[in-house]
């Protein structure tokens, strides 16, 4: 009668020593090391690279949209106590219901999204997901007029 469990094969140990900070048989595992994700990009609304695959200048003008958004007025939602069917009550973006309390941002075309998805949307696009409008403009226009 044989052990059928006594002897590892040749495909197991190389399963073993593949993984990513595999130890050998015998050795205590590597301590745990958390990968860093490397975020992605887009260029261009069509365009998607990480940002180890940016160009200079297109990490510039990156760097300039992430300054433009920063600067966008952000606030806490709070539909109020009185119901009034002119108030939004959804992000045309994700589609979900405002909920009170969640972070959202105001765009200079007075259209108002949750925070996280306009700051996605313009990372991509520049324009009001709404109206069209280009928020860069009307951006740098609000601070020629002050």
């Amino acid at each position: 009668m044989g052990n059928c469990l006594s002897s590892q094969s040749a495909d197991d140990l190389s399963l073993l020593n593949e993984s990513d900070g595999a130890s050998l048989p015998g050795e205590p595992p590597p301590p745990y090391r958390e990968h860093e994700q490397v975020p992605v990009y887009h260029p261009t609304p069509s365009q998607s690279r990480l940002a180890t695959q940016l160009t200079e200048e297109e990490q510039i003008r990156i760097a300039q949209r992430i300054g433009l958004i920063q600067h966008l007025p952000k606030g806490i939602y709070d539909p109020g106590s009185e119901p009034s069917e002119k108030k939004v009550k959804e992000c045309v973006i994700c589609m979900l219901d405002f909920v009170y309390g969640d972070p959202i941002r105001f765009l200079p075309c007075m259209h108002i999204y949750h925070m996280e998805c306009i700051d996605d949307w313009l990372m991509r696009s520049f324009t009001c997901p709404s109206c069209m409008e280009p928020v860069d403009a009307a951006l740098l226009s609000s601070y020629e007029a002050n």
